[in-house]
């Protein structure tokens, strides 16, 4: 095409349309010339704002990705359907697996035994101390980490001093802990990323059980009536840290006389209860009004159980003889 240089795209031309006033369409722009600059494809453009073909024309040279988000400011995009395919009914902006508020805290949180946040801080903070005598042991035996040890190696003073704040607020709210991303980050002085990752390493280990919440909101109008409020977090001991632990600090193994006197505790009692009819099973393993009513159940059981006799066997001197009389009078034996 005429006028085009050597090695650059041909020139595109287009007449100014119909005008706007305010932001500049995509009629108000005419290309006069594409170029490639590096790694990127910029076009000279002119502006014609005004009300006239061509009048009041400004150069500028402007990325294609600038002059797509340009054009494309004003478009509005249909919502990301779900994996399911259906739509959400309502666009409240709730993360999955969230629950009201309100509506399952009494069953979910735990108030903690006297003591026991500061011992759950102490093992972690001594699982976290050994993290480099793990790590020598994975060496010597020339081994990969498991996933188990592998969270444990991540486990620093980051994830520690979220844990310690965590444990705070359920010794002071009596197992109440719902604190927000932002009020954590406050008080330990760490980024709410920093936050998020350590959360999610402390409910890998088993520290911490989280579940995500979320409120009603009052608005007037059309808009969604639900929001995502702060997680429920609920402080555990995981069983598998006493294996990880010093043995100072593991709990003094039973004796073996108790370890054989509780089998045969168990022995016997399940021996017993096999020997026992419906209705006393019932009243000894079962208690309170359903206990009762199983019993009634039971009994009803073992009397229809008792007066029903399948094939039952006769027995040996009871017959009916020739001059019609039973058993040992029939046979003439009468003493």
């Amino acid at each position: 095409m005429p006028g085009t240089k050597a090695g650059h795209p041909e020139t595109a031309m287009s007449d100014a349309g119909k005008h706007r006033k305010g932001r500049y369409n995509a009629q108000d722009i005419l290309v006069s010339e594409l170029r490639f600059k590096g790694c990127a494809l910029r076009a000279t453009v002119e502006f014609c704002p005004g009300p006239g073909p061509h009048e009041g024309r400004k150069l500028a040279a402007i990325s294609m990705a600038e002059a797509a988000l340009s054009a494309l400011g004003g478009v509005r995009f249909k919502r990301r359907p779900s994996r399911s395919g259906t739509v959400h009914r309502t666009g409240a902006p709730v993360r999955r697996d969230s629950i009201e508020a309100g509506t399952f805290e009494d069953a979910f949180f735990s108030r903690p035994a006297k003591g026991e946040t500061d011992r759950i801080y102490k093992r972690a903070a001594t699982l976290s101390a050994g993290r480099a005598n793990l790590r020598a042991r994975i060496a010597h035996e020339g081994r990969e980490p498991t996933a188990l040890e592998a969270a444990i190696l991540r486990f620093n003073r980051t994830t520690l001093a979220v844990l310690e704040e965590l444990l705070r607020i359920a010794r002071v709210q009596a197992g109440r802990v719902y604190p927000t991303l932002e009020y954590l980050a406050e008080k330990v002085g760490l980024g709410r990323r920093t936050i998020v990752r350590a959360l999610a390493l402390l409910a890998e280990l088993g520290f911490v059980l989280s579940q995500r919440r979320f409120k009603r909101v009052e608005i007037d109008g059309v808009g969604p009536r639900y929001k995502q409020t702060s997680n429920a977090y609920r402080m555990l001991m995981p069983a598998w840290v006493e294996a990880h632990l010093p043995r100072w600090m593991r709990p003094a193994p039973v004796p073996a006389d108790v370890v054989q006197r509780e089998v045969d505790r168990i022995e016997s009692t399940t021996a017993m209860l096999a020997s026992l009819s419906r209705r006393e099973y019932a009243l000894a393993t079962v208690d309170g009004q359903l206990g009762k009513v199983l019993a009634r159940l039971g009994a009803a059981l073992d009397a229809q159980e008792s007066e029903c006799q399948h094939d039952p066997q006769p027995l040996q001197n009871l017959f009916i003889n020739g001059n019609e009389r039973l058993g040992l009078v029939g046979q003439g034996l009468i003493a």
